[in-house]
């Protein structure tokens, strides 16, 4: 006689949220390696079985965690929704470089931010392949926006190294010390809309000026 179907546990979503932010903030702290579920349920005020249940092992927990983290910075869908949208090649980079720096000043006190850092400085086994399933649609979607600004075929390497340019302080934003001292925290507290605004005009001149200097030369 086959089992009877598991019911879900009435205070299943609270609890899954309860783990994921506990497990988010101990990740960031102490990086994969040292975060046990053990710490985790202790820390959530739940049992063992709670994680398992939920999200099936510890690496299915710092999955799900890196999951959450990416959202909360830099989804696939955000990217799909502003560069496929119906405004100007321009208008597009100027709202992708506002949300980046909108969300990586709402991130300073979290732990999402600093949990991608963390994967970036010292991969897991498991995370880098996981947060580079979605990479090539990432990179064909920022060709495409860069493409309509610089006029650059999307196969050409200048476009590539386009995506350098303009990403790494995008970057920086991620997996700078999120404390301390330094430019980086400097800026960080200066407000949003100048940051994004500078950051955008030196992206949009950067471009436009590649994109000149590939008409006139054709260089690869």
């Amino acid at each position: 006689m086959p089992a009877a179907p598991r019911e879900p546990r009435k205070d299943g979503a609270v609890t899954r949220t309860r783990i994921l932010e506990s497990a988010g903030e101990l990740f960031a702290a102490l990086g994969y390696a040292e975060t046990s579920n053990k710490a985790v349920a202790a820390k959530a005020e739940v049992d063992l079985a709670s994680i398992n249940y939920h999200f099936g092992s510890r690496n299915g927990l710092y999955l799900a965690v890196l999951d959450e983290a990416r959202q909360r910075f830099l989804d696939i869908s955000d990217l799909q929704r502003i560069t496929q949208g119906t405004q100007p090649a321009a208008e597009k980079l100027r709202v992708l470089v506002e949300l980046v720096v909108r969300k990586a000043s709402q991130a300073q006190d979290n732990w999402h931010l600093r949990v991608l850092a963390a994967e970036i400085l010292a991969p897991s086994p498991h995370g880098q392949a996981h947060l580079q399933a979605a990479a090539p649609l990432k990179l064909a979607l920022l060709k495409g926006l860069f493409s309509e600004i610089t006029a650059i075929p999307v196969e050409a390497p200048a476009l590539t190294r386009c995506i350098l340019c303009v990403t790494a302080p995008w970057a920086m934003l991620l997996i700078g010390p999120r404390g301390g001292s330094g430019a980086l925290h400097e800026i960080l507290q200066m407000p949003g809309d100048a940051v994004a605004a500078q950051l955008y005009s030196f992206a949009l001149a950067g471009l436009q000026e590649v994109g000149r200097q590939y008409a006139q030369a054709g260089f690869n």
